[in-house]
């Protein structure tokens, strides 16, 4: 048996909650009690969440955890003297720490990020960088796994860094059987972007948004304005018009940062030739693809495979 630590403070997310059934199905799948799950809080009793839920916890004590997980919050607020020296109490019992989002400014009070390589959400992750500067924070992640410490982005990766923890675990059927179950296609893995171009780019309007979409499922065709103005039913002209205005960007641009996104997502995901990415994603040559890459990443591609490659290897993946 297992035990999880559930840590959670006054004002810490709900969200954050979203982790929990996936270790809950993980018993099931594994059809043994595999995980005991344990909410815990410095004080015990009720703990308020954000949005105005209470969470019945057990005061922190002498148990010691297996896996010990500290919930993230909306808002990034100093913690208590009290909850800090119990987290540093408990990891030095426990085979594993992790946090979701803004958790990682938990860990980062009580000492437990200096020297490692951790994400948080996008938002904070300067934050996190410049308050705690013996660490590295990687915007760029979903989760991060450095030794005994994983975190996460944003509340929705904690699902993915849930599952990430049952993989390491138990193996990767089981963590595809959970994902299944939980009606998820499976968890991302943990060097994919947090960020997407089609979320960035908000079209307004649905003619502009059909011809993003348009682009998205035809970048291995050239794609100019007049091809992307006939998809949204507009003219040439009307169309370069109205999308700057929706966008902040030109069509070109835009294109451009679908296909190095794709592109990304190949990388990481297969080990086709670079030659056969560049292909497929509508660069005319890997030169090309490259020049984009560095503008968009400050690293070539080879450099984002090997570090999507080095953190599924440090996962045991």
């Amino acid at each position: 048996m297992q035990r999880v630590g559930f840590v959670v403070y006054p004002g810490f997310s709900i969200m954050a909650l979203a982790a929990v059934p996936a270790f809950e199905v993980g018993n099931l799948v594994a059809d043994e009690a595999t995980y005991e799950i344990s909410f815990v809080s410095e004080h015990g009793g009720p703990v308020r969440t954000s949005a105005g839920l209470n969470v019945e916890t057990e005061a922190f004590g002498e148990t010691a955890f297996d896996t010990l997980i500290v919930g993230g919050g909306t808002f990034v607020r100093p913690s208590t003297p009290g909850l800090v020296a119990l987290v540093q109490r408990a990891a030095a019992q426990t085979r594993r720490v992790a946090a979701i989002c803004t958790g990682a400014f938990v860990l980062g009070e009580a000492g437990l990020l200096d020297g490692r390589r951790v994400t948080t959400h996008w938002m904070h992750a300067r934050e996190l960088q410049k308050q705690f500067p013996k660490c590295s924070a990687d915007v760029d992640c979903i989760y991060i796994n450095d030794g005994p410490i994983w975190t996460s982005a944003g509340m929705s990766a904690g699902i993915d860094l849930a599952l990430a923890l049952i993989e390491a675990d138990l193996g990767q059927e089981v963590a595809r059987a959970v994902a299944k179950k939980l009606v998820l296609y499976h968890r991302r893995a943990g060097g994919q972007s947090q960020f997407s171009t089609l979320l960035e780019l908000d079209a307004k309007s649905d003619r502009i948004q059909s011809a993003l979409t348009y682009a998205k499922q035809n970048l291995h065709r050239p794609l100019s304005v007049e091809e992307l103005a006939e998809a949204a039913r507009l003219s040439p002209r009307q169309f370069s018009r109205v999308f700057h205005a929706e966008t902040g960007q030109s069509p070109a641009k835009a294109v451009e940062n679908l296909r190095v996104e794709a592109a990304r997502v190949l990388m990481e995901r297969s080990r086709h030739p670079i030659d056969t990415v560049a292909d497929q994603t509508g660069f005319a040559d890997r030169n090309r693809m490259r020049r984009a890459f560095l503008r968009a990443f400050g690293q070539p591609p080879q450099v984002i495979r090997r570090n999507a490659r080095g953190a599924l290897d440090a996962a045991g993946l």
